[in-house]
This record gives structure tokens, C-alpha cells and sequence, in this order.
């Protein structure tokens, strides 16, 4: 509905003003269903030769510039005491998110203790994500994002994340190298180690088109030094991502085999309206949380340099996932 009569469409899908993917209609001549069908649509990383032509015209409604309040839940569980079963962690962790131009994400977070068992420096009240991210796109599928700041897991510093899509874009590589110190927020004091730690991981992935699973191989080194292997097979769907994993790390229990699982659930309502500049107060877009099986708690351990990066977000931009929900609409 909609369309220009007899004229091909191509829509541009941005993530904070960076090109990401595009849907291309191209109507059949004799064709006698006058409008487009959902199968008709082509969904490509290919942006096309408009694009050029495109990100020159005035945008009229950006997001530049408009504040999100992002209220974050967080959920962890161990199992590390005879006689409890779980011990559990339950915080709600409010972000602001502003862009100021585009790929760049200002973000400010508070943790909010509501349910803790985990111990007395989970208590307080405290400083989450504090970060400056920078994302662009470069010729033949190749994604930077740049980011600085405080992270999860007690970590300062600055990472650089890499990705390229192949011809075949079932597959692909990515990697991240990371420069790190120690972070933490204790008696209304940010106390910080010098950048020292370096950590890495690249990989390969492959996603089936058939059952929207991607799969993943990565060689990393961790927070300690130790180096590993880890297998991700993560599974799609409309609400939701669920996954398993594998890890071979060096130094760890178990000969150093670990695994759990992981998963994102989106979080409703799954649509959202912006009026002009008047902030906007919502959930985040997805809630997860991983399971370590094997318990281990010094080796294989890594970070998260951006709050919103989890398997879900990164999936929705997967054009195999884009039409298999339009064929399935």
C-alpha cells in the first residue's frame, strides 16, 4: 500500500543514524496484483546505489538529539551454598541514552538494588554504564563501533568492536580487542586500577535461514590472561532468543569444559511513539540473563561494553531474520 505505481521502493533501515540493512521491492511487469506482496521484498545489506543519494535529504523526525530513560532489569542467580539452592540478584537499572550525532550513544545508568543475596557490596546504590560509543559503517559490509566508559563486570577502559558481512550473508566474522582497568563504585567513591588488561576474541558465524539459528566461533582471552574457545548456537524467534554455549578455557575446574545457557525475552509494549523532544520513559527492549552450569568463577570471565548489545539486539538486524518475519507476518 502506498507504493509509486510501476516504480521500484527501497526503505533503509538505520540504528541511530547508521545504515544497517534495506528491504527492495522491484514490481513485476504483467503482474496483476496491484500492490507488493510481503515474499516480494528483497532484505539485503546491501544498501543499493540510492543510498548516496538519500542520506543527503533532510530527515523529519531524528532521533538526534532526544533523551531515553531505559529502565534496564537485571536478574542473576549462582548456586555456590550447600544449603540454599539459588542465591539471587534482582536490580532494576534506569539508563539515559542521547545521541548527538550519528553512531554516537551517550549513556548514564544507576543501579537500583530491589532483591540481593549475593552479598554487602551489591547493597548500595551505584554507578552502572558511563559511556561514549561511536558506530559507522565502511564499504563491503564492514561495521566499527568505538566505545569508552565504565562497563559491567567492574571494568573501565576502551574496547573496538569489528564486523564484516560476507557476499553470502549467512556468513560472517567479527572480532573485539579491549584495553581495560579495573571499576568500581564503593561508599559514593569511583575507585579505578590503570588500564593494564588487554582482551580479544575473534570469530566466525553462520546463520540458517531455516529455523533462524545463528551459530558462532570465537577464540578469546579473558579478564586473567587465560585463553579459550567458545561455541554459541542461539536460536530466533518473534519475543524471544535462546541459546546454549560451550567453553574450553584455560586454568579452569572441570578440565576446563564449561556451559549454561542464555537468553533474551523482548519486553512489552513491543512498539513506541516520540513526541518531539519530551523524553521518553520505557523498558529496555529486551530482559536476559545466562546460566554458567559449571559454576566457575575466576576463568572465562569477560565483559559487556555497551548495556543495549545483547544476541537479540544483534539478531534484529539480521536480514534472513527480517524476511522470515514478513513471510511469516
Amino acid at each position: 500500500m502506498g507504493l509509486p505505481d510501476k516504480k521500484p521502493c527501497r526503505i533503509i533501515v538505520l540504528d541511530n543514524n547508521v545504515p544497517q540493512l534495506s528491504l527492495y521491492y522491484k514490481p513485476i511487469i504483467g503482474d496483476t496484483v496491484p500492490e507488493a506482496n510481503r515474499r516480494d521484498w528483497d532484505v539485503s545489506y546491501d544498501l543499493g546505489g540510492a543510498w548516496k543519494q538519500a542520506r543527503r535529504v533532510k530527515r523529519e523526525n531524528s532521533s538526534l538529539f532526544k533523551v531515553d530513560v531505559v529502565v534496564y532489569p537485571e536478574l542473576k542467580l549462582k548456586n555456590l551454598v550447600i544449603t540454599q539452592v539459588y542465591q539471587v540478584l534482582f536490580n532494576l537499572n534506569p539508563a539515559i541514552e542521547i545521541s548527538l550525532w550519528n553512531g554516537m550513544k551517550v549513556t548514564g545508568q544507576v543501579i537500583i538494588p530491589i532483591y540481593n543475596e549475593y552479598g554487602v557490596s551489591y547493597e548500595q546504590v551505584r554507578q552502572g554504564y558511563v559511556t561514549l560509543s561511536q558506530s559507522v559503517r565502511l564499504p563491503y559490509n564492514l561495521f566499527l563501533t568505538a566505545t569508552i566508559g565504565a562497563f559491567n563486570n567492574y571494568r573501565w577502559g576502551g574496547t573496538l568492536d569489528v564486523k564484516h558481512v560476507f557476499k553470502d550473508e549467512r556468513f560472517s566474522v567479527q572480532g573485539r580487542v579491549g584495553y581495560t582497568g579495573r571499576s568500581r563504585f564503593e561508599n559514593w567513591r569511583w575507585k579505578v586500577s590503570p588500564l593494564k588488561r588487554v582482551t580479544w576474541y575473534l570469530g566466525g558465524d553462520f546463520y540458517w535461514p531455516e529455523y533462524n539459528t545463528a551459530f558462532s566461533l570465537k577464540v578469546e582471552q579473558y579478564l586473567l590472561g587465560e585463553k579459550g574457545i567458545r561455541f554459541d548456537m542461539v536460536r530466533n524467534f518473534r519475543y524471544a532468543s535462546i541459546g546454549f554455549y560451550g567453553m574450553k578455557v584455560q586454568n579452569a575446574g572441570n578440565k576446563g569444559y564449561n556451559g549454561g545457557f542464555r537468553f533474551q525475552i523482548a519486553l512489552p509494549p513491543y512498539k513506541y511513539k516520540r513526541r518531539g523532544y519530551i523524553p521518553r520513559v520505557l523498558p529496555s527492549e529486551y530482559f536476559g540473563m545466562s546460566y554458567n552450569a559449571g559454576n566457575e568463577q575466576y576463568y572465562g570471565r569477560s565483559f559487556n561494553p555497551r548495556v543495549d548489545d545483547n544476541m537479540a539486539t544483534e539478531n534484529s538486524f539480521n536480514p534472513y531474520y527480517i524476511k522470515s518475519e514478513l513471510l511469516n507476518f
